[in-house]
């Protein structure tokens, strides 16, 4: 019988893929671009093409954000009211001292809330990123060599690529693709997405993947591996594999990104490559 193997890819978007100048189109480039990650995605193609007939599920997540975005921008001013560049990072002191304040009228309660919230949690502190995966721009699509590997594998195997897209609520960030940072009471969107969660745990492995391996795979697999453990046990925490060679961190994070691996791999999570696992993919398809 068939085992089941399933691979997901987080956030596989041109606007996190440090793309060749052929790959672009005229007047577009990826707006936070990780060093590494068209190689990364080149892979992921490939591991599905050569090995997509062993897998029976594959899940791709998708940021989506809009323009105004508490971790965009266009959210912040500074305290004399000028722009607030990408890459800064606000607490909730520097709020309350005056040097940020949300360029909305009324929006310091809400906002100042969702900064205690999240350096509570201990995780994150809010950083403000480029505008990146626009909902309807080109930065939020998938990296093309995925894409027409996904559909070739859709097309061959008469199935859907389960699509999850996340981080359009702009009060919150969205990191991992099972769980807001703080999740909204009143947006089921951003709270813990258990019939996800489910559809993950059938897999007798787990192959995951994608951008960056600094924050988003980083979040979405803590999250799934506390959810795995929850449910059936430490052991279980063997079935999830990550691809180290189909990962990149944002810059900067290097170090997040490791210590995240060396975690994972702590807690009994299997580190492999994309070539590592195709012959086990390969194994898996029916004589």
């Amino acid at each position: 019988m068939k085992r089941q193997l399933h691979l997901l890819v987080i956030d596989p978007q041109n606007d996190f893929c440090d793309l060749p100048a052929a790959w672009l189109p005229p007047d577009a480039a990826p707006a936070l671009a990780v060093p590494g990650a068209h190689a990364d995605m080149l892979r992921v193609a490939q591991l599905i093409r050569e090995g997509g007939a062993g897998l029976t599920q594959i899940s791709i997540t998708l940021d989506a954000h809009h323009r105004f975005d508490i971790a965009h921008p266009a959210f912040w001013r500074t305290g004399d009211g000028g722009a607030v560049a990408p890459f800064t990072q606000i607490g909730a002191q520097q709020v309350r001292d005056g040097l940020f304040r949300p360029a909305a009228a009324g929006a310091l309660p809400r906002a100042l809330a969702y900064l205690d919230a999240l350096e509570q949690a201990g995780r994150y502190r809010l950083m403000v990123w480029p505008v990146h995966c626009e909902i309807g721009s080109w930065g939020q699509n998938v990296h093309a060599a995925v894409r027409a590997a996904y559909n070739a594998w859709e097309v061959a195997h008469l199935q859907v690529v389960a699509k999850l897209s996340k981080g359009s609520n702009p009060w919150t960030e969205h990191y991992s693709a099972v769980m807001a940072e703080v999740p909204d009471a009143q947006d089921a969107a951003t709270q813990l997405n258990r019939a996800f969660l489910d559809s993950l745990l059938p897999a007798q492995q787990l192959y995951i993947c994608g951008e960056a391996g600094s924050h988003c795979v980083k979040a979405s697999t803590e999250h799934i591996a506390d959810y795995l453990e929850a449910q059936q046990g430490k052991p279980a925490l063997s079935r999830l594999v990550l691809l180290t060679d189909c990962m990149s961190p944002v810059t900067g994070f290097e170090r997040q990104q490791r210590d995240f691996i060396a975690g994972m791999q702590e807690r009994g999570v299997r580190l492999a490559t994309s070539a590592d696992v195709v012959p086990e993919l390969l194994a898996n398809v029916p004589a």
